[in-house]
């Protein structure tokens, strides 16, 4: 099984938040091929960070590449064919950031571990975070 962190997933890994469930956490502990955290939620970070709505023990460019590395993580970069692929994605979320991991899933064949229930509208396998 090959993983997409969302970015609150990826924060609750970080922090060892206990909203981070049991079964999500040995999928990507033991169970998972390959854990990927998307640029996007590297955006994502960095901009709830700048607007104060994010706390982190270091700025958003130590920070997060460090806590990619030191997971054994891969980046996952953002290539055109995702960003056109949001174009053809139904509204039922919102947020450009879910909308651009979603594409990117799809693309890429990717399980998202995500607590957002807004991803279930998707074709796209999603694993509970908090389960």
């Amino acid at each position: 099984m090959n993983l997409l962190l969302d970015t609150q997933t990826f924060i609750w890994w970080r922090d060892g938040h206990r909203k981070l469930g049991p079964r999500a956490r040995a999928a990507i502990e033991r169970d998972a091929t390959v854990v990927r955290v998307s640029v996007v939620s590297a955006w994502e970070i960095a901009i709830k960070w700048r607007t104060g709505r994010l706390q982190l023990p270091s700025p958003p460019h130590r920070w997060i590449p460090a806590a990619i590395d030191s997971s054994g993580f891969h980046v996952l970069p953002v290539e055109l064919g995702h960003a056109v692929a949001v174009s053809a994605l139904p509204d039922h979320h919102p947020d450009p950031f879910d909308r651009l991991l979603i594409a990117q899933a799809q693309i890429e064949g990717l399980t998202i571990v995500s607590a957002d229930e807004a991803f279930e509208a998707y074709e796209v396998r999603v694993l509970d975070a908090r389960a």
